[in-house]
């Protein structure tokens, strides 16, 4: 029997056609893009909006690489930031603990 794990299948929102066809899209993207992102937080820690701007990426495309990232215990919250618009924002950091190769 193969298993799956988190990193096999692009997330959807299901009975959501849009959701869905970007998901479609997103094959084969999304390891290198989620790669991206680990790198840049382990490099930085970051929002969600510093690591978009850091990586000149959509928030749409970079949130969910880091949702995913920290739904595998890789990444975890360390602190607050506040956004632009003067929110409160989580910054991401690596434990120092967990060395991703």
């Amino acid at each position: 029997m193969i298993q799956q794990t988190i990193w096999d299948v692009v997330p959807y929102v299901q009975r959501n056609e849009n959701s869905l066809d970007a998901a479609v899209k997103m094959v084969g993207k999304t390891q290198n893009l989620r790669e991206l992102v680990y790198q840049a937080i382990k490099a930085q820690p970051a929002t969600d909006e510093q690591l978009a701007i850091r990586l000149n990426l959509a928030p749409n495309t970079c949130r969910p690489r880091r949702v995913e990232l920290a739904q595998a215990g890789l990444i975890v919250t360390v602190a607050n930031a506040q956004t632009a618009s003067g929110r409160k924002a989580a910054v991401w950091s690596v434990p120092s603990e967990i060395e991703v190769k």
